[in-house]
């Protein structure tokens, strides 16, 4: 059953058009993920790479193409988590970095710390010799374009978050039976300056341990936090549940208990997976014994071969 790997494209709403690039976009991303676990390629190196290139496609609130804060701009948070050591690094409202998934990386394998934000991981990604990218180059005109329709006085929030899928992110489990997660986003649209998400705090953005599994969640990020999403599926993972009953519990639980609507990639130990959400899409893609599997609507199972 190893290796395995398992992504997600953002749970949400979008047009026909820009969930096809997502659906084809995640297929793409799993199979580089895949190839580097055939080659013996770490949980980690593989996560790592997948959502880097996710990061790169402009289709995805992640990277290039994240959503805008109120004041037009880009702030983005990444987390990394290796299950081998309970090790995790993360970034929160970071500007002018191509992937902060690879800054997360630094976090965690650099410093003694686990999360640095703002201009003090702008500062750190200097130091560490990430290129500095121009604001402009993370800005698609989609995004612009949802931004401004927003700022107009009759707007509807609910209505243009729905125009863009969400956070980005991947689990594995590699050869060695080591576990990883990687989780990217921009945020919410028009969110204020300096607001942080789910993503980049250990329990809700991301998890991994090796004595249970990995999940990288998506969704309404207050609401994840809530709940601590990632660690409360891993709970009901120690109780007895598969990595799918245990996503359904927790999903039901975050929309019962704070209305929030989500979606999580999650792999055990074993390399039994699941790609669960509430939301009405989730662009998902998954990969193990030499198939792809994926989907974008409830029920949706789509397997062809890998072909790497």
């Amino acid at each position: 059953m190893l290796p395995v790997i398992v992504v997600h494209g953002g749970a949400g709403h979008v047009p026909k058009d820009r969930s096809d690039v997502s659906c084809v976009g995640v297929r793409d991303a799993v199979r580089a993920g895949y190839a580097i676990l055939q080659a013996g390629g770490s949980a980690m190196d593989a996560v790592v790479e997948t959502v880097t290139l996710l990061e790169n496609n402009p289709a995805y609130n992640a990277g290039r193409g994240s959503a805008l804060n109120v004041k037009g701009e880009v702030e983005m948070d990444a987390l990394v988590m290796d299950g081998r050591t309970l090790a995790s690094g993360s970034v929160s409202a970071v500007r002018g970095v191509a992937n902060p998934i690879q800054l997360a990386r630094l976090v965690m394998e650099k410093t003694n710390h686990l999360c640095l934000t703002a201009e003090g991981a702008s500062k750190f990604a200097r130091a560490m010799g990430v290129p500095e990218v121009p604001a402009e180059s993370l800005i698609t005109d989609y995004a612009r374009m949802r931004w401004k329709k927003n700022l107009l006085p009759d707007a509807n929030p609910v209505e243009c978050q729905m125009g863009k899928m969400g956070t980005v992110g991947a689990v594995a489990v590699d050869k060695e039976g080591n576990t990883a997660c990687a989780t990217s986003t921009g945020g919410m649209l028009n969110q204020m300056e300096g607001r942080v998400g789910d993503t980049p705090c250990v329990g809700c953005g991301g998890y991994a341990d090796n004595l249970i599994g990995a999940v990288s969640p998506t969704g309404h990020g207050e609401a994840i936090m809530k709940v601590t999403l990632s660690r409360l599926i891993l709970f009901h993972m120690e109780q007895g549940q598969s990595p799918q009953e245990a996503s359904d519990l927790a999903l039901a639980y975050m929309k019962e208990r704070v209305n929030g609507l989500g979606g999580v990639v999650v792999v055990d130990t074993k390399g039994t997976w699941a790609a669960r959400f509430s939301s009405l899409q989730m662009a998902w893609a998954a990969a193990q014994q030499d198939q792809l599997h994926y989907g974008l609507y409830h029920g949706e199972d789509f397997i062809e071969p890998i072909c790497v």
